[in-house]
């Protein structure tokens, strides 16, 4: 398999805080790589590091595969793009003037992309509107035009929909697949909204404390994904209170997770008649029940560890 981006053993650290303590992973050429982790896990840190704002302190790095520090790494970098924290704009600039300024920068010959770029960003018809006036889904929009100036083939973003409304998340989705599908263009997405990356990746790295737990394909996480039952019901503590006491496991226990105020899912077998009758008699009611997958959130829960009331 060909990587856009390698990693190997990197580490970084801030005074006495170990931001990443040798992480390891793999970009595949082509893929949505989602880089998952909480808050602290090193996701910003390891984005910063391969777009060449800061150095590790240990490990290395490869970008097609030219190491991070070798003295040809920078017309590598060209074939890049990022969003990292914040998008890169000058506010007080139209769309298109942001995008001649970054032409500039980047000492491009001719304007001649500019048009296109606003077009496959949805920003074509925005004129004289200053940036400053934008919504945050356009601004975001537009820092993803400022890094498809020239023409790169990997782009790495970081929390991209942060902040967003539902509308202005379903345009970012749609943006990404299409640059993906249609310019087959490789992204990094560094995300904590799970259940939208589940719409994007195809690839999921898994990160805790800057090392990096598992690394798994979309089609792999799908097929181990378990099957549960997704009960909504009047009273979260009361299922939980039932499932403790029905132990209708070989483990003597049935595992669950609560997914909201109103939503329970329990996994592996559990004797659901019982369990309704038991939450009759505590005055909590059945309000529905479906069969559904493991979400990506559970998952990860799981993977780290996480309690049955996570």
């Amino acid at each position: 398999m060909e990587y856009c981006l390698e990693t190997h053993d990197l580490c970084k650290s801030y005074g006495r805080f170990k931001a990443l303590s040798g992480l390891t992973l793999h970009v595949p050429k082509g893929a949505i790589y989602g880089l998952v982790g909480r808050n602290g896990a090193g996701k910003t840190t390891l984005l910063r590091l391969i777009c060449g704002l800061q150095r590790p302190d240990s490990g290395h790095y490869t970008i097609y595969g030219v190491d991070g520090s070798d003295r040809n790494i920078g017309s590598i970098r060209r074939r890049m793009g990022a969003v990292v924290e914040t998008p890169a704009f000058c506010r007080d600039m139209t769309a298109r003037d942001n995008l001649v300024l970054q032409y500039k920068a980047l000492g491009l010959p001719s304007y001649d992309g500019i048009d296109e770029i606003l077009r496959m960003v949805g920003l074509s018809d925005t004129g004289q509107k200053k940036a400053k006036h934008f919504s945050l889904g356009m601004k975001q929009r537009l820092g993803i035009a400022v890094a498809l100036c020239g023409h790169p083939d990997f782009i790495v973003l970081d929390e991209p929909v942060n902040g967003m409304d539902p509308e202005g998340i379903v345009e970012i989705r749609e943006l990404i697949l299409r640059l993906n599908r249609e310019q087959q263009i490789t992204f990094l997405i560094s995300s904590h909204i799970l259940e939208e990356l589940s719409k994007l990746a195809t690839h999921y790295g898994f990160i805790d404390s800057g090392v990096t737990v598992k690394e798994i394909s979309a089609r792999e996480w799908e097929a181990s994904c378990r099957q549960c039952i997704r009960l909504t019901v009047s009273d979260t503590k009361a299922v939980c209170c039932a499932l403790d006491g029905m132990g209708e496991t070989p483990g003597g226990k049935v595992e669950y997770a609560v997914v909201s105020d109103s939503e329970v899912d329990v996994f592996g077998e559990v004797n659901i008649t019982r369990l309704v009758v038991t939450l009759q008699k505590s005055g909590c009611e059945v309000l529905s029940l479906h069969e559904r997958s493991e979400s990506l959130e559970n998952y990860y829960i799981n993977l780290m560890g996480g309690g049955n009331h996570a």
